[in-house]
């Protein structure tokens, strides 16, 4: 690459040029198909209201009377746009634990830190246990945030033993998965009937759940964690060609690694916390991302997020339209979308073992 660079640089610079342009033009596509499918979302329902109707209260909440206004922006917007922040959140949280951990198949799901986060969370609600002594509205959240970090930390640790691969690290972190689900079940048997409404609720994932300050929460979270991820892109992207080239860059792989563990961290507790454990968004958002765009992180990054939240949000308009009348958590459909993407990720990591 760095010979043609030299014969011919101005070709070069065009064909980057050229490169360039696809790549905005792939993150403007994503980004006008996700506003459709939000709008899609909040027309989508029991009531029979017309795409253009949800539109125009969408413009002025007062055009189509006071009950469509309720319907719209206090009963459906909120679930809408928690899809999306959520779906963003967590393809972030993919994006950069994969890149951190230099594996395609991590994620805040299948490494355990979902399921830590939920565990905690379950942990709050039926035993009021904490690790700090906070108020009791900002419990659960904490102690799903405080989990799903000493997860992520514990998971680190592995990574600097002498011989761990990227197939041990996901069996490790399949392995963190099962336990806090084991946990989870014996927190089941101790609880109460309302505990236990609560605790299945982590598990199986919902968005009906969302408000509009939980939205703020989320978005704040996002507006915290994310420039930071793009403020070290260069990093990150030096960081895929390995520890040694990018300690000769100038990066302090282990002070990136921890800084980034906490911002993933986060993200993926406070997507727990308020809509419960959501599988593979992490995985597949990353997995598009990477095929389309490649490691470049100026690009990688925005394209995660966005096909996270598109994928988040097209799953909540099926979990509407299933069946009539009935929302099926989005947990459930997420699996299962989820599922054959990350058998074809271990089969192709196998084959390129194996070549």
């Amino acid at each position: 690459m760095m010979e043609s660079l030299a014969r011919d640089p101005v070709g070069a610079a065009s064909a980057y040029r050229r490169r360039t342009h696809r790549r905005v033009l792939v993150l403007s596509a994503i980004g006008l198909a996700l506003l459709g499918s939000l709008c899609l979302d909040v027309a989508t329902g029991p009531g029979g209201f017309g795409l253009h109707q949800v539109l125009s209260v969408l413009a002025d909440p007062g055009a189509e009377g006071p009950q469509l206004r309720i319907i719209v922006w206090d009963l459906r917007l909120p679930i809408a746009l928690m899809a999306v922040l959520v779906g963003a959140m967590l393809g972030a949280a993919g994006a950069e634990m994969q890149t951190i951990l230099n594996n395609p198949l991590a994620d805040p799901f299948t490494l355990g830190i979902s399921s830590a986060a939920a565990f905690g969370a379950a942990l709050a609600i039926v035993m009021g246990a904490e690790l700090v002594p906070i108020g009791s509205e900002a419990l659960v959240t904490v102690n799903a945030f405080l989990f799903a970090l000493l997860t992520a930390y514990l998971l680190y640790l592995l990574t600097r033993l002498r011989g761990a691969t990227s197939e041990t690290m996901v069996l490790l972190g399949i392995a963190l998965m099962f336990t806090f689900n084991a946990l989870l079940s014996l927190l089941q048997y101790a609880a109460s009937d309302v505990q236990l409404m609560q605790i299945v609720f982590w598990m199986m994932g919902s968005l009906s759940r969302a408000s509009w300050d939980k939205l703020a929460i989320c978005a704040l979270v996002l507006v915290l964690v994310v420039p930071y991820f793009l403020s070290r892109g260069w990093a990150l992207t030096a960081l895929r060609l390995g520890d040694e080239r990018a300690a000769s860059l100038g990066i302090d792989a282990q002070r990136l690694r921890l800084t980034v563990l906490l911002g993933v961290s986060l993200l993926a507790a406070t997507a727990v916390s308020f809509v419960g454990t959501i599988g593979f968004v992490g995985l597949v958002g990353p997995h598009i991302a990477r095929l389309v765009v490649g490691e470049d992180q100026r690009f990688f990054l925005p394209l995660s997020m966005l096909a996270g939240a598109l994928m988040m949000s097209l799953t909540s308009i099926l979990s509407k339209s299933i069946t009539p009348g009935v929302i099926y958590p989005v947990g459930i459909i997420t699996a299962l979308i989820g599922i054959p993407f990350f058998v074809s990720l271990v089969l192709s990591v196998r084959r390129r073992n194996w070549q």
